[in-house]
């Protein structure tokens, strides 16, 4: 475990976090191009510094954006969804005049859901199987 490189250390833990996540655009309508998409994956990586977190893969398309996030154990992904979204909207919103047009009446970009899924790591079965066969003190 001490050779992976995705383990990180804490002050009392040692931890590999990594979660999955998609944002759909409001209504789910089509308004990224390239240009939109670069600029978003900036603002999320350096949200994600501020959480002393690991943006390691993003991509999109037109209506929705995905993320692979490798975050310490203190951050609740709720708050980092909260962040992700909030200042991403905004700093689109403000720097691409034409994003706006679409959202005149929701004056926000992203649908209020997401979806967060844990990734990484040995399948369910395996960890059950791992911890049903434990020596048990008598």
């Amino acid at each position: 475990m001490g050779s992976d490189e995705n383990v990180r250390t804490g002050r009392h833990c040692v931890f590999r976090i990594h979660v999955h996540l998609v944002f759909v655009t409001q209504y789910r309508y089509s308004v990224f191009t390239d240009r939109h998409l670069i600029r978003c994956e900036e603002i999320m990586r350096a949200v994600c510094e501020d959480f002393q977190a690991e943006l390691v893969e993003f991509n999109g398309e037109a209506n929705h954006v995905h993320l692979l996030v490798h975050f310490p154990p203190k951050v609740a992904v709720s708050r980092l969804v909260n962040s992700l979204k909030g200042v991403s909207s905004r700093r689109l919103r403000q720097e691409f005049p034409d994003l706006v047009r679409h959202y005149w009446r929701a004056q926000r970009l992203w649908s209020g859901s997401y979806f967060a899924g844990s990734v990484g790591g040995a399948p369910l079965s395996i960890v059950k199987q791992y911890i049903e066969q434990q020596n048990r003190p008598l």
